[in-house]
């Protein structure tokens, strides 16, 4: 009898770890479908929001850091239109502009009267992706091994990038409610990081075509910048 009771008390106790492991297995199995299809809806919503866009207008606020070192925060106006064209007017520090005419991209400093000049794909400038927003958007396509969680006025969505070619190894976008991009993050193959948040943001704004048309400063020197690691 005694040996009776152990076998069903043994019996029991193993039913039951059974019992627990196979909720265990549910409970985290439903976890990461709930994960998976948060991805998706943000992908979805995201790019809805943007491929639906064909201009678009909105403030920023940049950090960069590299090697343990960050650079003092930089703000302005960004413009973007379809296909790849972007215009980023900085305030602070004034007279430094980025222009892209969906082909070539220049980066223009006042104070040094020096411009850079690369290929809108052969660019190593981080903020060369920003050109994907007003591509047709395949977040699919650009990026891998997505990931996301909660933040503050939205969620994080984090990807890798899918291509080794490319200047930038992740991305990490929050997503506001309305699928807004509120922050992005840009990891590149050096370990920098380039940070943005964004404010304001206008779709389908009425935007003029000679803004993304750069024009050389008299006597500014010009740089090929294609692969110099520079930004």
């Amino acid at each position: 009898m005694k040996l009776s009771k152990r076998i069903y008390f043994g019996m029991r106790q193993s039913g039951l770890m059974w019992l627990m492991c196979v909720a265990i297995g549910l409970l985290s199995a439903e976890g990461a479908f709930a994960s998976q299809t948060e991805i998706q809806v943000l992908i979805r919503g995201v790019e809805h929001r943007y491929n639906a866009a064909r201009t678009l207008s909105v403030s920023f606020t940049e950090t960069y850091r590299i090697a343990g070192r960050e650079r003092a925060p930089e703000s302005g106006h960004l413009v973007l239109r379809k296909p790849g064209r972007m215009r980023w007017t900085y305030t602070q520090p004034e007279g430094k502009l980025f222009v892209s005419d969906g082909k070539e991209v220049y980066l223009y400093t006042s104070q040094d009267n020096r411009v850079e000049k690369s290929t809108l794909k052969a660019s190593d400038d981080l903020r060369a992706p920003m050109a994907f927003l007003l591509g047709k958007l395949n977040l699919k396509k650009e990026f891998r091994d997505f990931e996301s969680h909660g933040g503050t006025g939205g969620t994080w969505l984090e990807g890798k990038a899918a291509s080794d070619r490319l200047p930038y190894e992740s991305v990490a976008m929050l997503i506001a409610p309305d699928y807004s991009i509120r922050e992005l993050k840009i990891t590149g193959r050096d370990e920098s990081t380039l940070n943005f948040s964004f404010s304001d943001e206008t779709v389908n704004p009425k935007v003029n075509d000679e803004l993304f048309a750069f024009a050389i400063p008299a006597g500014a020197e010009v740089v090929n910048a294609v692969n110099t690691g520079e930004n």
